[in-house]
């Protein structure tokens, strides 16, 4: 037994039973849960805006991503370890079938030239919402029992993971989406032990790849985009009317809130003037500053930076494997996720269709998020699983 009262059983011994139930419960993933439900209530809030109608569904899809998150926290960690493959095939089966070309339109239906939803009657689901879940728990579960992966044929299976899901998501088109993973895999992959020269290969790899890949494998429309956010950084408008245009009236709404905001009248109307495009989904973040200002913006950050504490910080209190990267690849996907959405709405990063996780509207988006936090809040409560080689050697 250790000087904190865990023995190598899974069990707390030497405390009663208010003292067990506390150890389990005092968690950092209540960090994450605080952060989630302020996210996708101030959500809410901003699709009401100028979205009632969508504020009420949004309402009903937290409530389904709530009920989600707790089924999962039920879940031991040792079940989702040995059904994360069967999670995976079933994201590629998904992916697949929204690419074949035979599937009727009233199940797949094109949504600006991208093949990315299943229609479900009462809403639309994402395939690529599962891939990212099923892609932590499985490379989670490949690491925790290799080992840490100490040479390059140790990452061949890794790769090969993340390519097959990446290639899929690609070929819908959803380039942002696809993006993710790159993040996500380097988090969990450093953290598991990868010798650092092969970090900084990669790295040097995608800075000689990326400019290569704007003239090769990007589409006109994608190169466009790139092209407008350079020419908006240097202060060129030539773009704001056509490719830019969404980028630019983003830009201006977030500056139209000022530090503590507008009524909900006011922010409606300056937005319905600048026609600000998908501004309940991938937008939502210039709402939130247009209706609550530099302060509710900031709060915004400041919750994700606590999420991502909160799920770091289990990470760091992990005594296995698994919970420790499942642990480092949510808080890595969600903080990603964040910092391309909100890049792009303030004009840093060219736009590509991510949504604001928890405060975007969407089904799929919060529901994914508040499972990925049930994840989190299930390892939290329980005491290590055990099994696992000591992983990581670094």
């Amino acid at each position: 037994m250790s000087r904190w009262g865990y023995t190598a059983t899974g069990l707390y011994s030497g405390t009663d039973a208010r003292t067990r139930l506390g150890l389990r419960l005092a968690t950092p993933a209540w960090l994450c849960v605080a952060a989630a439900v302020f996210l996708s209530l101030i959500g809410i809030a901003a699709i009401g805006t100028t979205r009632p109608e969508l504020a009420s569904r949004q309402a009903v899809f937290l409530l389904v991503g709530v009920v989600a998150a707790a089924i999962t926290t039920l879940a031991p960690p040792r079940a989702l370890r040995n059904l994360s493959w069967v999670f995976l095939a079933i994201a590629v089966a998904l992916l697949v079938f929204v690419l074949l070309p035979f599937v009727p339109k009233s199940l797949v239906t094109p949504r600006n030239g991208s093949r990315a939803w299943i229609n479900l009657g009462v809403s639309d689901f994402q395939p690529s919402e599962l891939a990212k879940i099923a892609f932590i728990l499985c490379l989670a579960q490949w690491y925790s029992l290799q080992g840490s992966p100490r040479s390059l044929r140790a990452l061949v299976v890794p790769a090969v993971l993340a390519a097959l899901l990446v290639g899929l998501i690609v070929l819908e088109p959803d380039l942002g989406s696809a993006l993710l993973f790159a993040p996500t895999f380097a988090a969990m992959t450093i953290v598991a032990g990868v010798r650092m020269r092969y970090v900084w290969a990669a790295l040097l790899a995608a800075a000689i790849i990326a400019p290569m890949a704007y003239f090769v494998a990007l589409k006109p429309y994608q190169q466009a985009r790139i092209d407008a956010i350079v020419a908006q950084i240097r202060g060129d408008d030539r773009f704001e009317s056509t490719i830019g245009f969404q980028g630019w009236r983003a830009m201006r709404l977030v500056g139209a809130g000022g530090i503590t905001g507008n009524d909900r009248d006011r922010a409606r109307a300056l937005i319905e003037y600048n026609k600000l495009p998908e501004e309940h989904n991938d937008m939502v973040f210039a709402v939130v500053s247009c209706r609550f200002g530099l302060l509710g913006a900031g709060a915004v950050l400041a919750a994700y930076a606590l999420y991502a504490f909160g799920a770091f910080a289990m990470a760091m209190l992990a005594r296995d494997g698994f919970t420790k990267l499942v642990s480092i690849g949510v808080g890595a996907l969600l903080f990603a996720q964040m910092t391309v959405n909100i890049g792009m709405t303030i004009g840093l990063l060219p736009i590509t269709g991510v949504t604001l996780p928890f405060t975007s509207y969407g089904g799929s988006s919060l529901v994914s998020c508040w499972i990925l936090t049930g994840l989190l809040l299930g390892i939290g409560i329980r005491p290590p699983t055990g099994g696992e080689k000591d992983p990581f050697d670094a």
